[in-house]
């Protein structure tokens, strides 16, 4: 098995008062459009990790049996408390997980497929998305390394464990920088 954790916590500072995950984009709450990928993939498990506004954003979520929501009461502290608070959900048959970022609408599933099937040939630690020379997210992982996110803390996200562990990382081409794009501000939803 595969899970996914989406982290789906954050405040939404740069949108000030709005949570962008509950705002709409092309006439759908932006979370619905990682979790349709999610959904639509290889994925066994998507384990959805909520903070700001948590009630709001659960209800904009259809059910889905693959979906299991978890509550990082530290998500004030950054992108690594909701990483380490999804790890909690992680079965210890799991193969391995991706940590996927809920801003991001252009990612597809057959993306997320290849990280999975790289994930079953267990020749690295890590797998990442690339393009040309950038990395971005979803990024997978092997099952043997959660305990090296234990150690993270701040505003640090699945990256920071590409850049530790470059040599046990495989990169995956991707076609366009496009999934990569993830919604922050206002322009972003024109």
């Amino acid at each position: 098995m595969i899970s996914a954790i989406l982290l789906a916590a954050g405040q939404s500072k740069r949108l000030k008062s709005e949570n962008k995950l509950i705002k709409l984009y092309k006439k759908k709450p932006l979370i619905y459009h990682s979790l349709k990928a999610l959904h639509k993939s290889k994925v066994n498990k998507v384990i959805i990790v909520l903070g700001h506004q948590h009630k709001v954003v659960k209800k904009m979520i259809k059910k889905n049996q693959k979906n299991i929501f978890i509550f990082n009461r530290n998500y004030k502290k950054g992108m690594a408390s909701s990483i380490k608070t999804g790890l909690k959900k992680i079965s210890k048959s799991d193969k391995g997980f991706l940590v996927v970022q809920s801003d991001m609408p252009f990612i597809k599933s057959s993306d997320i497929n290849k990280i999975c099937n790289s994930i079953k040939s267990k020749k690295f630690l890590v797998y990442a998305l690339k393009f040309r020379n950038r990395i971005g997210n979803p990024i997978g992982f092997d099952i043997s390394i959660v305990k090296k996110f234990k150690k993270m803390d701040g505003d640090v996200g699945a990256k920071f464990m590409v850049k530790r562990l470059k040599k046990e990382t495989k990169f995956i081409k991707v076609l366009t920088k496009r999934v990569f794009k993830d919604l922050d501000l206002r322009k972003d939803f024109n």
